[in-house]
């Protein structure tokens, strides 16, 4: 697990697409390339009726973008081609053409947020909570923003990037950010197992004509994206952002 994985099984018609790194489940550009290809992988699959994505472990969800990686890049178009990886994975999830099912079992932040929104359906513990964390870096949700926007509305987007505070599970739920909530971890897995076995008795084409009725009138995400990329990739480029993750880094360390 020391660079991270991507993997993906099929049980009972369901995908179940998991992915992991060391650091919280933050994320590398090769992750993101690899779990957008996946995604798009077994959507195309006709035997797959839903997808369950998770990540690994029993503590944070996803801490977004991996620091380390954010420390290195040095010019445009590396920075350009790190953020379009978020913006595959949200677009994978968005056109595969099967429900998405996503498990939060704890915190997630940033481009985790972004995958939370951009489920057809999310499961979550009472003990996880949500935050857009992009401005204590220096830059901003841009990339994920259409997804967070879509489920939270215009208002409660812009407040989550400006405070950068952690909403609770309680908050998530009323604005249909996760659609259920479970005590334990045990709990959200049972409930889980459940939902997906229902999903796999129901017909193919109602499903696929669900998520596309569903995600009617965000076409224009994907003619979005070149801008909002090339405002998170210039901004992280600054000296600035630089130290700030630094400073992030060492509380991190410190405790």
């Amino acid at each position: 697990m020391n660079n991270g994985f991507v993997t993906s099984e099929i049980k009972n018609q369901i995908s179940e697409i998991t992915f992991g790194t060391p650091k919280s489940n933050s994320l590398p550009g090769h992750i993101l390339e690899k779990l957008a290809q996946t995604i798009l992988d077994e959507g195309a699959k006709p035997e797959v009726k839903a997808i369950l994505l998770k990540s690994a472990g029993d503590k944070a969800f996803c801490a977004g973008a991996s620091f380390d990686e954010l420390l290195e890049i040095q010019d445009l178009e590396t920075s350009k081609k790190f953020f379009g990886g978020f913006a595959k994975v949200l677009d994978a999830m968005r056109s595969c053409g099967k429900l998405v099912v996503v498990r939060v079992q704890g915190k997630t932040t940033g481009g985790g947020v972004g995958i939370a929104c951009a489920a057809d359906y999310c499961f979550a513990t009472r003990d996880a909570s949500i935050a857009l964390t992009e401005l204590n870096l220096g830059i901003g949700p841009f990339v994920i923003g259409p997804y967070v926007e879509r489920r939270v509305g215009k208002s409660a987007y812009e407040a989550m990037s400006i405070d950068a505070d952690f909403r609770s599970s309680e908050w998530c739920v009323r604005r249909d950010v996760f659609h259920s909530v479970s005590h334990t971890i045990e709990q959200m897995d049972e409930e889980i197992f459940d939902f997906l076995g229902k999903l796999s008795s129901r017909s193919s084409d109602a499903l696929a004509l669900i998520k596309k009725v569903s995600w009617e009138g965000t076409e224009h995400f994907e003619k979005l994206m070149p801008e909002r990329i090339l405002m998170s990739a210039t901004l992280i480029l600054e000296d600035s952002a630089k130290k700030n993750i630094e400073a992030i880094k060492e509380k991190l360390r410190a405790k």
